[in-house]
């Protein structure tokens, strides 16, 4: 069988409709300067709080808090909501922190090229914004805070 043309061409459309992170990367770099400070500082950001999160996880302890709310401590009669538990469960917060880093940057330049500037800054910044939230949290758990 022959392929004609017009067929290669329906063939290929969808591989080059196939978002190329390092094209739109560059892109970004040379005619978005802002986004890009934006997408480096979140990833500073995640790095920091990598860093911060893998020195509160106190794996010589059995059992640390790994969890607060009043309505918990409501309803179970516990003094202050504080939930404790074995240290392994405080490692969803490196796990975020690689999350919020890599994949929220890929997630920032898929709505770039999609959506274009804002929405991606939207998201570079929601997503500081919950990295903040986190610090916060493990403060509140470690009882620094």
């Amino acid at each position: 069988m022959v392929k004609t043309k017009a067929k290669e061409e329906i063939e290929k459309s969808p591989r080059e409709k196939k978002l190329n992170f390092k094209s739109t990367w560059r892109e970004v770099s040379r005619k978005q300067r802002g986004l890009m400070i934006a997408m480096i500082a979140l990833l500073v950001m995640s790095v920091v709080f990598l860093i911060f999160s893998l020195t509160m996880l106190r794996p010589q302890n059995t059992v640390v808090i790994v969890g607060y709310g009043d309505v918990y401590g409501e309803i179970a009669g516990l003094s202050g909501g504080y939930r404790r538990d074995s240290w392994m469960n405080m490692l969803a917060f490196p796990a975020l922190a690689v999350i919020f880093g890599v994949v929220h940057n890929f997630i920032a330049l898929r709505v770039y090229r999609k959506y274009g500037r804002d929405a991606a800054m939207m998201v570079v910044v929601g997503t500081m914004v919950l990295i903040v939230g986190a610090v916060a949290v493990m403060l509140r758990l470690a009882g620094e805070w």
